[in-house]
């Protein structure tokens, strides 16, 4: 996918209603006040050379950074919000609301913008075990913790 159909699906998420209960959809994972979307995994016809442990994150990470630097261009400089911490909160046992606490097992930090009453971000998952790299985007109306 590129940079404009990655915008797209985004827009297609912040006007899609949050449904009352988790739920699939054909972007990803969905629950009340989030969607999450995989918006590039290796599926997607990523060259065989690009798959190594050691490229992936590189393409994964390039194709976040390129589609963080449009969205800045919509909606002003985002920050960078860092889920180690909410990660070490949950498994200490303190309840996380999603899409948080999923997050936060499976990405080191996002790029984050308030946009309306969303919070919209996007990041890239970490590689562990049989999970691969995958690019990801958030559209929730549940503050980070």
């Amino acid at each position: 996918m590129t940079t404009a159909q990655h915008l797209a699906a985004i827009d297609l998420l912040r006007g899609r209603a949050f449904p009352a209960q988790r739920a699939r959809s054909e972007l990803g994972d969905s629950g009340p006040g989030y969607h999450v979307a995989q918006l590039r995994t290796a599926a997607d016809g990523l060259d065989p050379a690009d798959l190594a442990a050691d490229r992936a994150r590189e393409v994964y990470e390039a194709e976040c950074e390129a589609l963080a630097l449009a969205l800045s261009r919509r909606w002003g400089k985002g920050g960078r919000f860092a889920l180690w911490s909410v990660s070490v909160r949950s498994i200490g046992g303190e309840e996380i609301p999603q899409p948080w606490d999923e997050l936060s097992h499976c990405a080191d930090d996002l790029h984050i913008w308030r946009v309306e009453d969303h919070w919209i971000a996007v990041g890239v998952s970490r590689a562990e075990g049989e999970d691969e790299h995958r690019l990801l985007a958030v559209v929730t109306e549940v503050d980070p913790p």
